[in-house]
């Protein structure tokens, strides 16, 4: 079970799990977001990527807002982005959240994932988070993705009849370089992935000023490679 949002991380997250020999289903988490692009991005990749089948459901965290991506505020654009050797993937990100951190969203949607999966008697799950290359979010790192695992196999039937789910977490601690030469070693093509925070609304066409797109922008620059999405 890959979540897969329709951006260059999940992209990479699911031709791994393929590499791997992986069965994948993908899926897509239409929650309201406003770079809503990122789902024909989704659709594109998992077809591209040879997903066994491809799930999208609506679960509109609009209703919650608090994030710049679910509320109408201003997406934040021009910040620093911390040095790569400035961060370590077991940092507490209690201090600089920024605003584009929607609440407890990947607890939500791994918990999605995880009731699909258990429908398919599924033990592995696979998330694009990344604890290096990050904007700040606390549901981003190890000790997160430890706890879930924990959880899940605590709360589901796979887990008391002791059939472990398994988190998988490809990317955890790969720079976005990194990131970007892993992908193109196994053919993904990242002129169908989206990455945008604050796209064009007609065009979808990026910013290139938000966190998203400078951490992508810098990825391909130090992979010493083109970004084909121009992002």
């Amino acid at each position: 079970m890959v979540l897969l949002s329709g951006g260059m991380d999940s992209a990479v997250t699911l031709a791994i799990a393929r590499n791997e020999g992986f069965a994948c289903h993908a899926l897509t988490i239409d929650y309201g977001q406003r770079h809503r692009f990122e789902l024909q991005a989704a659709t594109r990749i998992a077809r591209a990527l040879g997903a066994i089948e491809h799930k999208r459901i609506a679960l509109d965290l609009r209703a919650f807002g608090g994030s710049a991506l679910t509320a109408p505020m201003d997406v934040p654009k021009d910040r620093e982005i911390p040095a790569i050797d400035a961060r370590s993937p077991a940092d507490d990100a209690g201090g600089d959240i920024p605003i584009t951190y929607v609440p407890a969203r990947n607890t939500i949607f791994l918990s999605l994932a995880l009731a699909w999966a258990e429908t398919l008697a599924a033990r592995d799950l696979f998330i694009g988070v990344n604890a290096i290359d990050y904007s700040g979010y606390p549901d981003c790192r190890p000790q997160f993705i430890a706890a879930f695992e924990r959880l899940a196999d605590l709360a589901t039937r796979m887990g008391v009849e002791g059939r472990a789910v398994r988190v998988h977490a490809p990317l955890l601690h790969m720079t976005k370089a990194d990131i970007v030469r892993k992908g193109a070693a196994l053919g993904v093509d990242f002129g169908l992935t989206h990455t945008c925070y604050d796209p064009d609304p007609s065009t979808g066409r990026a910013c290139g000023r938000c966190d998203a797109c400078r951490l992508r922008e810098a990825g391909f620059r130090e992979a010493g490679t083109f970004d084909p999405a121009r992002c």
